[in-house]
């Protein structure tokens, strides 16, 4: 549906009319952005979906393929910008060009079930699919940028306890395409005086239900300890520098997290902070192998005995010749007692696919990687003083399975060691905290982030943060915080409504297509 253009109108009158759509779907994918940590300016999803819902309205699938790449383009580039800050542009603008090609798909999909009766609720599950598929695919997929990640601070936040991040996310787009159908059936009756009921009420329902919903999902939500309580102790030793770099100075990172915890343990022998039940330190706080190295094992010990509690330490280790990202439970007495391997390691970072192309292409980003992660099999649940602390290693946050995994298997409250120094001051490290955030709702756990360089948090089950640290500095989070073992409804239903939409989705699309041909012999087109 081209913007009409008078029969008289100069060229460049209609070139720029045409160039409206295009420029309102990148523009509406910006928008989309903004909505995401650090700002928290959630509500500005809902106008995004209503503006691309307008682009898309009335268009071929051609159309909405090239329009909704262009959407992807706008929200992707800015979101995904921290991938190239150490090394470079390309790798930032290849992901980018890729993961965009999933919202262009979107975009067809779009166009064609805008024309079916309840067009947003067709539409948000299509939406949903579309973000199912880039969860899974290429090199197991890359979930970065759900909805879902930018409603931390939302209303809609407690219908992530329902069903997870697809029903968090299909929500938010159901209510953004409900906001475009009641703002254009409102103009169509200023104009025409002539709107249908069944069209008003759906339009209306799109808009109202998912903040009925969110509503109705409140008692869901509790940060009441269900199986007492423990103090935890979260440990930022920071980096000497930041940037890729950082590995070469394995030691200097090690000695710095068990220098900060020394530093803990004399607070607490001089009364100033409670005494913590045990200890979690970050992802790559240690990557010199302390079943290897003797000395990296003394350090360790050393600081374990300092605190005399249990500490969960984020190693690099090698076993039978393959290299694992791996969680290490070092009592004070005895040593390593039990280890959980990272499962989602990240493509590109950890292990890179396709390694003789991209050698081809630039020997740099192969030499990076030199040597593939091995991944992990089983979910890591660490028994830490009578509680069970669930593990779940940085990137594997932004998984719906590997958080899940995790509670089902009796985890009690979730840890995100992390490591994010690679990528500096970028807002990275504010969107991976509101994923964590998320996940603290979706399963009510609390959920602690101990990461290297910062932002370490203390997230409660209700999704509220209640400690954090700044970036680049030393330091350490204590608090008492709840144990939990009820399961919501999201972890009890796992995938089930995710396939649910999914179907949804494929069901629209198959009777819009359908559909089709009888709309043109009737000349609805």
């Amino acid at each position: 549906m081209e913007p009409r253009v008078a029969p008289g109108a100069r060229p460049w009158a209609r070139r720029f009319r045409r160039l409206v759509p295009a420029a309102a779907a990148a523009l509406s994918g910006l928008l989309l952005y903004v909505s995401f940590p650090p700002r928290t300016l959630w509500w500005l999803a809902l106008p995004a979906f209503a503006v691309f819902g307008w682009v898309l309205r009335g268009r071929s699938w051609k159309a909405g393929l090239g329009l909704g790449y262009l959407f992807g383009l706008g929200f992707l580039l800015p979101l995904l910008v921290w991938t190239g800050v150490e090394v470079g542009p390309g790798p930032w603008l290849a992901l980018v060009a890729i993961e965009a090609v999933f919202v262009a798909l979107v975009g067809a999909g779009l166009t064609v079930v805008s024309k079916l009766p309840g067009s947003p609720v067709w539409a948000a599950a299509v939406w949903v699919a579309g973000e199912a598929a880039r969860a899974r695919v290429p090199f197991e997929g890359f979930p970065w940028g759900k909805i879902a990640f930018g409603q931390a601070d939302g209303v809609f936040l407690p219908l992530a306890a329902v069903g997870g991040t697809p029903v968090l996310g299909f929500a938010v787009v159901l209510c953004g395409f409900g906001l475009y159908e009641v703002v254009r059936l409102g103009l169509r009756r200023r104009a025409t005086g002539v709107v249908r009921p069944a069209a008003a009420a759906v339009a209306v329902l799109s808009m109202g239900v998912p903040f009925l919903g969110a509503l109705a999902a409140r008692p869901l939500v509790s940060a009441q300890a269900e199986d007492g309580s423990v103090t935890v102790a979260a440990i930022q030793g920071n980096v000497p520098r930041a940037g890729l770099d950082f590995n070469s100075q394995r030691r200097a990172v090690l000695d710095h997290h068990a220098r900060e915890t020394e530093r803990l343990a004399a607070k607490v022998k001089a009364g100033k902070v409670a005494r913590p039940d045990f200890v979690l330190w970050p992802e790559n706080s240690s990557d010199i192998d302390p079943f290897a190295n003797p000395d990296a094992r003394a350090v360790i010990d050393a600081a374990a005995k300092a605190i005399g509690v249990p500490i969960s330490v984020g190693g690099v280790v090698e076993r039978d010749g393959k290299l694992y990202n791996e969680q290490i439970l070092w009592d004070p007495a005895k040593g390593p007692v039990d280890t959980y391997d990272k499962r989602q390691i990240q493509p590109f970072g950890e292990y890179l696919p396709l390694r003789s192309l991209i050698g081809a292409i630039n020997e740099n980003w192969t030499a990076m990687v030199r040597q593939d992660f091995s991944r992990g099999t089983e979910p890591g649940v660490f028994t830490m003083d009578g509680a069970k602390v669930g593990l779940v290693t940085c990137y594997e946050a932004a998984f719906d399975w590997t958080v899940r995994s995790e509670v089902t298997d009796g985890a009690q409250m979730i840890s995100v060691p992390s490591n994010n120094a690679t990528f500096d001051r970028s807002e990275m490290t504010y969107q991976q905290l509101a994923m964590s955030r998320v996940r603290a709702v979706e399963h009510s756990r609390t959920v602690t982030v101990p990461v290297t360089s910062g932002v370490s948090a203390i997230i409660m089950p209700d999704g509220r943060i209640t400690q954090k640290t700044g970036m680049f500095v030393a330091d350490s989070l204590v608090q008492k915080v709840p144990l939990r073992s009820s399961q919501t409804p999201a972890t009890h239903l796992g995938v089930l409504p995710e396939i649910a939409l999914v179907l949804v989705a494929a069901g629209g699309l198959g009777w819009a297509v359908a559909a089709g041909p009888r709309r043109r012999r009737a000349g609805d087109v």
